[in-house]
């Protein structure tokens, strides 16, 4: 009996290490075809002398889990910021819950809200991944875990933090990679998968978005009055209205001769003494394009400018709260959290050239908040952001309130 247990032991012991050597096969195969897939991508993120710079950590079975999945139904659509300055679309698709290193986690999975155009990619789902390895030894912006659909069985996924890999921004520029939201920060070191991309980084060149000029309906509201005049600001109390507020903009040629025109009204409308303001955005006046006119507190003068097709490219880890409205929504002021510091690029509205600005403190705010009217983004969907992700853990160091003073004139 004693040496049928130790023969039993033995086979068991066999099997575990067949189970986990092959495992570590299935790694070894998904890196190859990872790098191949990257060889392969002519004009791709990644030129095929630097292939071998892409590196791993060493495989460790003790990282592939088996997650219970907590669908979620009903959700609203939330916009995660992408490399680029802009923003995608998606929605929670399903709380995963699992332990890892003796720490019960709750993750969520996203459904791209776009991929449903596609047959072909609507099985995929969008997994991102930031932990403490994040901006050391691992590629700073995260990482992605691919999960499809088809995977969740019986309510039970696998996640294989083995396969965790960098999305192409951190090869290369040119792409447009949305960033994980705090809610999917683990507060543990994930040393497996993919490493930091040490290799220099490629210059793509970036596709031109084309411009488009006025529609006649925005023609029409422009030369509705005299350059001096001020124009009606669209509030979300009427459907109407609500639709262009939450209408993605376009970007506007540099040298349309209605924009001198449209400017100098959006600035008689911001600084209108009964409704005065410190930004606005061209859909808060009814024109679904890239414009905002902003009083720059960070210079001298505090004079206002108008920035044509502005894009934010990089937000600072460090964070301000301050007390944000809105002239498009009445009777309502809340603490929003914004980045303190921003690149901003824009079009010189003289030469058509690309112009790049670090911005900080306030003026960053209200950038921030104009910018988002131009992706259909109220300051109420901030909030709900923070909301759902006030239980996430923040580094202490990387979050610092910074209070407005009241009856301050709001963006």
């Amino acid at each position: 009996m004693k040496y049928a247990s130790i023969i039993l032991t033995l086979l068991l012991a066999a099997v575990q290490t067949g189970f986990a050597q092959d495992d570590h096969n299935e790694i070894e195969v998904f890196r190859e075809n990872q790098r191949r897939s990257l060889e392969k991508s002519a004009g791709g993120p990644i030129a095929t002398e630097n292939i071998r710079f892409v590196n791993y950590f060493s495989f460790d079975p003790e990282f592939d889990v088996e997650a219970t999945v907590e669908f979620l139904y009903e959700e609203p659509t939330i916009r995660l910021p992408t490399s680029d300055g802009t923003s995608k679309v998606f929605k929670r698709f399903a709380l995963l819950h699992f332990s890892l290193q003796g720490n019960d986690l709750s993750l969520p999975v996203y459904e791209n809200a776009s991929l449903f155009q596609t047959k072909m990619q609507a099985n995929y789902l969008f997994f991102p991944i930031m932990d403490l390895t994040t901006g050391d030894s691992t590629y700073e912006s995260g990482r992605y875990i691919d999960l499809k659909r088809q995977d969740i069985k019986n309510g039970k996924v696998r996640i294989d933090f083995n396969k965790a890999y960098n999305p192409y921004c951190a090869y290369s520029n040119g792409y447009r990679c949305p960033q994980p939201p705090k809610e999917n920060f683990i507060n543990i070191a994930i040393p497996v998968g993919e490493k930091k991309y040490t290799g220099p980084k490629n210059h793509r060149e970036e596709k031109p978005i084309m411009a488009k000029d006025f529609t006649a309906r925005e023609k029409k509201i422009i030369l509705s009055g005299e350059p001096d005049e001020k124009m009606y600001v669209l509030q979300t109390t009427l459907e109407k209205d609500s639709i262009i507020l939450r209408t993605q903009s376009d970007d506007i040629k540099f040298d349309s001769p209605l924009l001198e025109h449209l400017t100098k009204r959006m600035y008689a409308t911001v600084t209108d003494p009964e409704h005065p303001g410190v930004g606005i955005a061209a859909p808060q006046v009814g024109i679904n394009k890239n414009i905002i006119c902003v009083q720059r507190f960070d210079k001298n003068e505090n004079d206002f400018n108008y920035y044509i097709n502005p894009k934010i490219v990089w937000r600072s880890a460090l964070m301000r709260k301050g007390v944000e409205g809105c002239l498009s929504i009445p009777d309502m002021r809340e603490d929003v959290l914004r980045n303190y510091a921003i690149i901003l690029q824009y079009v010189d509205h003289q030469s058509g050239n690309k112009v790049e600005e670090i911005i900080e403190g306030y003026s960053a705010v209200i950038f921030q908040h104009e910018v988002d009217h131009l992706y259909g983004i109220l300051f109420p969907d901030r909030l709900e952001e923070q909301q759902r992700a006030e239980d996430a853990t923040v580094e202490l160091n990387e979050q610092i309130e910074f209070w407005i003073k009241k009856n301050t004139i709001l963006p």
